[in-house]
């Protein structure tokens, strides 16, 4: 089967079209013959390794799952031994940062883990964007606590995580105002957004809205900078380390000392998280924003589009025929 390879962390150019073997489902995993995927930050984080504590758990010295691709959408091909929940057939997507392996014709995966029927009202291009962002959105949100009736802003409204931050924000009840560039101020009216700021002729900074939670969807905010919007024991959350990494110790000092907070929670990959998501999708209060698709053998430039930063919701890798 073809297969995108990296046996090296670095660039994009790292990145192979490769022919490699066809697994096989082991007991309680399915094959999934792979129709989409995603290429995000969570792929292009993992090949670069920029950050060198992603090798704590992808390798220290070499890549050890080398097809990356976290998300998928395909047709069930075959059954391991013990699998009860799905059969040969199925439509079905799903999320896998522990092994990956989307950036392929084929892939295997344990059917506890974060997989599920595609919703009814998808393409397989669709529902292969279902996840990451929104995985990243809600266990964010869920840490911030926030309740039904309150005030959150997202900055970088119009990725991935931010655009679906942005509608699950207002599925929980949440007031929420968006900060995006000029030209997506009209999608995030359509995705529910309360409030529009448009930060190419507006200071987010300058809003005299205070908010419960803030969650910078782009990690190019700060602390510091956002600290006098939020209430008292408002809380701040970035999808990025900060500065010298700050957003980590920050989370720890101000657990201790002050009212506003920090923090970083860990996310978890559930299946529960799989099957929220597509009830979501299904009743119309979420659908992934996609920007544009790229195919196996474009798989570098979609990298290099990926990490421009300049992506509006989700790049999709066609891998088999989109029906």
């Amino acid at each position: 089967m073809r297969a995108i390879v990296h046996t090296r962390y670095g660039p994009p150019e790292v990145a192979k079209v490769m022919e490699v073997p066809k697994p096989a489902p082991e007991s309680n995993e399915v094959l999934v013959k792979v129709h989409a995927s995603t290429v995000n930050r969570t792929d292009s984080g993992f090949r670069s390794a920029e950050y060198f504590v992603s090798r704590m758990w992808s390798g220290l010295f070499r890549p050890k799952h080398q097809t990356l691709g976290c998300e998928f959408a395909g047709v069930v091909e075959a059954t391991g031994e013990g699998v009860a929940g799905f059969k040969v057939g199925d439509r079905v997507f799903g999320f896998n940062d522990a092994t990956f392996g989307g950036h392929a014709e084929y892939l295997t995966i344990p059917e506890s883990w974060a997989i599920a029927a595609m919703p009814s009202n998808t393409t397989f291009a669709q529902a292969a964007a279902i996840s990451e962002g929104a995985h990243y959105a809600l266990n964010n949100i869920r840490a911030s606590k926030i309740k039904k009736g309150q005030h959150a802003m997202v900055y970088g409204a119009t990725g991935a995580i931010g655009s679906a931050a942005v509608q699950l924000l207002k599925y929980f009840g949440a007031i929420v105002t968006a900060v995006c560039n000029t030209k997506n101020v009209a999608l995030l009216k359509n995705l529910g957004a309360d409030k529009i700021i448009d930060y190419q002729t507006e200071d987010f900074t300058k809003t005299e809205e205070k908010f419960h939670f803030i969650f910078d969807a782009v990690g190019k905010s700060s602390f510091k900078e956002c600290k006098p919007l939020l209430i008292e024991n408002g809380i701040y959350v970035s999808t990025e380390l900060g500065k010298n990494g700050e957003n980590i110790f920050l989370a720890l000092t101000t657990l201790l000392f002050g009212k506003k907070r920090v923090i970083f929670p860990i996310p978890k990959t559930r299946k529960e998280d799989v099957l929220f998501l597509k009830q979501r999708v299904e009743e119309g209060s979420f659908m992934p924003v996609i920007d544009r698709g790229y195919t196996l053998d474009q798989i570098l430039e979609a990298y290099r589009y990926v990490e421009t930063g300049q992506k509006t919701g989700n790049v999709i890798l066609t891998i088999g025929d989109e029906q």
